[in-house]
């Protein structure tokens, strides 16, 4: 049986003013974030989910296939794993009424997360995760990709 990793850390809560990079992939690695319809409509939970569980949105990127995320924490009852738990249910359903695919299923279970440590930068995660789409092949230059962004900066002063 081949060596699995476990998705979070043992030891960390994931609560409180922490820094995480989160990659979320759809199930089976569809392609379906090549539409604007689905996307905003992801955007807008993305939105709504993040100020009630008290996460700045530094960044995200929706490739074809997966999501990136720039998260921090707001405060001390800031709780990662309930705010991607509850994303990835809303957005998940959401999908499934909208499907006609025998499963239908938005998401892999699980998902990927670095926690930040506080002396790495911030800016550096950001410009690495608006840089997917040129390093994919995508588009040139990112500003170039409509399915990133920030919702705490404008992307476009980001230094490159």
């Amino acid at each position: 049986m081949p060596f699995k990793r476990k998705p979070r850390l043992p030891d960390f809560d994931y609560r409180g003013c922490h820094r995480y990079f989160v990659t979320i992939c759809t199930d089976g690695k569809q392609l379906l974030f090549v539409d604007d319809t689905k996307v905003k409509k992801i955007l807008d939970v993305l939105a709504d989910e993040s100020r009630k569980h008290g996460f700045v949105v530094w960044g995200y990127c929706f490739m074809p296939d997966h999501l990136h995320l720039l998260l921090e924490g707001e405060g001390i009852d800031a709780d990662m794993k309930a705010f991607v738990k509850i994303f990835k249910q809303k957005t998940g359903y959401q999908h499934r009424k909208e499907t006609t695919r025998i499963t239908g299923r938005l998401w892999q279970p699980s998902y990927y997360d670095r926690v930040l440590r506080g002396d790495e930068d911030l800016q550096g995660a950001l410009r690495y995760i608006l840089n997917n789409p040129v390093r994919k092949g995508l588009v040139s230059h990112f500003a170039d990709y409509r399915y990133l962004g920030s919702f705490a900066v404008d992307v476009r002063d980001i230094a490159f």
